[in-house]
């Protein structure tokens, strides 16, 4: 029952929060309004449906810009950053996703760095400006495994986002998301009510280092993400 009302539920709180974070968006330019608009998104749709977030690692947030950079096991990753990641920041995404009513217009207002992969030069460019808006103190939340883990277990970390965060001279920061996939085994509709942890890692420098070393780095990241969920349970 819980993971049949997920859906409607979510879908709901994007109508009655979307349109606010637009206009936040349109009002403050710097995306700190609607940013804390979709914290409360996120908020409220985890306290609803019964999923409490533990926080570890506060200390290991710098002061300036990075990169963070976390495990994808499932829907509720999105609402869990948003919502319980004390950075504002911004995340990576497709531009024609802009053309998707309020999801893709609060996205456009608020900043999030659009790629545009059609192309060589068109891609090379995106991920220029991207850089450019990192070193210029934006910080980015990525998850580098592509696509969601079936099973719950931390898959390779594509070196793309590295390459952002080597280019712009920021930390990376691993994030690991752990017990998600316990709550939430096969799909939304298996959603039951728990606890999660979201822990913040130390950060690893990108001093000394260039584009060529992005694979060295993504894998560094991966390591330090896997070990935590292997060795944690929240």
């Amino acid at each position: 029952m819980r993971g049949a009302l997920a859906i409607p539920l979510l879908a709901l709180l994007t109508l009655l929060l979307g349109g606010p974070a637009v206009i936040a968006g349109l009002l403050d330019p710097t995306g700190r309004l609607p940013h804390d608009v979709v914290r409360v998104w996120g908020r409220l749709f985890l306290r609803i449906v019964g999923i409490r977030v533990e926080l570890e690692g506060l200390g290991h947030i710098p002061r300036g810009p990075a990169v963070f950079a976390a495990n994808h096991s499932s829907a509720l990753d999105i609402p869990i950053m948003f919502g319980y990641l004390p950075v504002r920041f911004r995340i990576i995404h497709k531009r024609s996703l802009i053309l998707i009513p309020v999801i893709g217009w609060f996205l456009f207002v608020s900043g999030h760095i659009a790629i545009d992969r059609r192309g060589g030069f068109r891609a090379k460019r995106s991920l220029e400006s991207a850089a450019r808006r990192i070193r210029g103190g934006t910080s980015l939340v990525v998850f580098p495994e592509g696509t969601r883990s079936a099973d719950g277990r931390v898959g390779p970390f594509k070196r793309g986002s590295f390459i952002l965060a080597l280019k712009a001279a920021v930390p990376v920061i691993p994030v690991s998301l752990i017990g998600v996939k316990r709550l939430i085994p096969n799909g939304v509709l298996s959603l039951r009510k728990g606890t999660v942890r979201l822990e913040i890692l130390p950060a690893l420098s990108v001093f000394g280092r260039g584009p060529e070393d992005a694979a060295a780095l993504a894998a560094e990241v991966r390591e330090a993400v896997a070990t935590a969920c292997a060795g944690s349970s929240p």
